[in-house]
């Protein structure tokens, strides 16, 4: 086991798939990060937003509708972070991928894989798939020493 300097166990890349598998089965909100243009098209900055997501085959696959993130991430590198605190157990992860993102049309999937789609919070779902490939998975998982066991309010 490898430690970071903070004392988080850094993360194999099979058991970050495994995290990342359980955090969509348990239908977690993960974050994907890309950039965008200013509007006058000056500069870019990069934006953060909450997603639903499903692991199907390996790749991570956020339903998305027409606009932003749909333009921004086709074809550009982005990035994903999920992660899940357990305050019973006392113990935290977090998975980072970063990789290539692709926009499709649910029909170019195969049918079995329709099923698998991740299910948004939001009214009504787009009909974007971005994926994202797994170029460079990390992880970390660490104890959460001193958390409370319920939250404050």
């Amino acid at each position: 086991m490898w430690l970071d300097h903070a004392g988080s166990e850094i993360l194999e890349r099979p058991e970050c798939l495994r995290l990342l598998a359980l955090g969509a089965k348990h239908q977690l909100v993960g974050r994907v990060g890309f950039v965008v243009p200013h509007p006058d098209g000056s500069t870019h900055a990069p934006i953060i937003l909450p997603v639903n997501f499903a692991q199907v085959e390996g790749e991570l696959v956020v339903r998305s509708g027409e606009g932003l993130k749909s333009s921004a991430t086709d074809g550009a590198l982005v990035a994903f972070e999920v992660d899940s605190a357990d305050h019973v157990e006392q113990v935290a992860w977090s998975v980072l991928v970063r990789g290539l993102g692709t926009v499709w049309h649910p029909d170019r999937m195969a049918p079995e894989d329709l099923g698998r789609l991740p299910h948004p919070l939001v009214p009504r779902a787009g009909d974007r798939l971005l994926h994202i490939r797994a170029d460079l998975v990390t992880g970390r998982r660490f104890a959460l020493h001193g958390a409370a066991t319920e939250p404050e309010h």
